[in-house]
């Protein structure tokens, strides 16, 4: 049985981590909470549930058009909006993503209704079997593309101009400016960039899980608490916070009972918050 929930623990802090790496993207670069990147995730879901339903278009392959189609409203949404109170105190952008997250729940609830809706392709009920293990195949698949939604994003901030350019910027912005970098654009892409991670891990999500206008404060506090336990700004704690967090949440299940599967989350918050604040893996700047 142990060896069931940490497998099903790891296939699960798999996806957390692809739900907080553009959270942590956002904030640590930007230095805003975004309350907006729920809702990423939740469009991000409807749009992968939308193509299923209307075209049949098979969940896995429309994750790129959910994040073109997020990084560009994500970008244009910096661009517009965010990029007025980038230099303010914290407290403006959480009030302006706040005002932004209502109005499109909102809307959402109003276009879509309420109710939870899942992707269920045709290999929905697969499962690998092997010494009396069952391991869904949605959940393996869910797991092993949010992983290297991670790993990509990853490389990318490490190994081309423009990632090494959000990196400079995020740690130390006066400096990036005297060497050429583009302020207002590395914001607007790192923000276009968390919405695109965000939307395609609702996609991954909406296959294995039921999604609705509301979910979107739950993936929003997921996110923050994998980046508090992981450290801010931090792709590699972003994983690793992820993976105790799953941990955390099924043992927690196991032992206290599913009634307080979530406050074992937030128990787990405030003691990373009391021993280490800086999160398990946080540094200055990005790996």
């Amino acid at each position: 049985m142990y060896i069931q929930i940490l497998i099903n623990s790891i296939l699960l802090g798999g996806i957390y981590a692809c739900i907080a790496v553009g959270f942590s993207l956002v904030w640590g670069v930007m230095n805003i909470l975004n309350v907006l990147h729920g809702t990423f995730l939740m469009l991000g879901g409807y749009v992968t549930y939308w193509m299923f339903k209307l075209y049949g278009v098979d969940p896995f392959l429309s994750l790129p058009l959910s994040a073109a189609v997020m990084f560009v409203v994500g970008y244009f949404v910096q661009r517009v909006l965010i990029n007025k109170i980038v230099r303010a105190p914290m407290f403006m952008s959480l009030i302006l993503t706040f005002g932004l997250q209502m109005l499109v729940v909102r809307l959402a609830i109003y276009f879509f209704t309420g109710d939870f809706r899942s992707v269920q392709p045709s290999y929905a009920s697969f499962s690998l079997k092997f010494f009396g293990l069952i391991i869904p195949f949605v959940r393996v698949a869910i797991f092993v593309l949010g992983v290297a939604l991670t790993g990509i994003l990853f490389w990318f901030m490490a190994r081309t101009r423009t990632g090494r350019a959000i990196r400079a910027t995020r740690m130390d912005l006066d400096s990036a400016q005297l060497m050429g970098v583009n302020i207002g654009k590395i914001y607007a892409i790192t923000y276009g960039l968390g919405a695109a991670v965000a939307a395609t891990a609702g996609s991954l999500v909406s296959v294995g899980f039921a999604i609705s206008p509301v979910s979107d404060v739950e993936f929003l506090s997921k996110s923050f608490i994998i980046c508090i336990i992981g450290g801010l700004g931090n792709i590699s704690g972003a994983l690793a916070g992820g993976l105790i967090l799953g941990l955390a949440e099924n043992f927690g299940a196991l032992y206290l009972g599913p009634g307080l599967q979530n406050a074992v989350g937030y128990a787990l918050l405030i003691l990373v918050l009391f021993i280490r604040p800086s999160g398990l893996l946080g540094r200055k700047g990005f790996e």
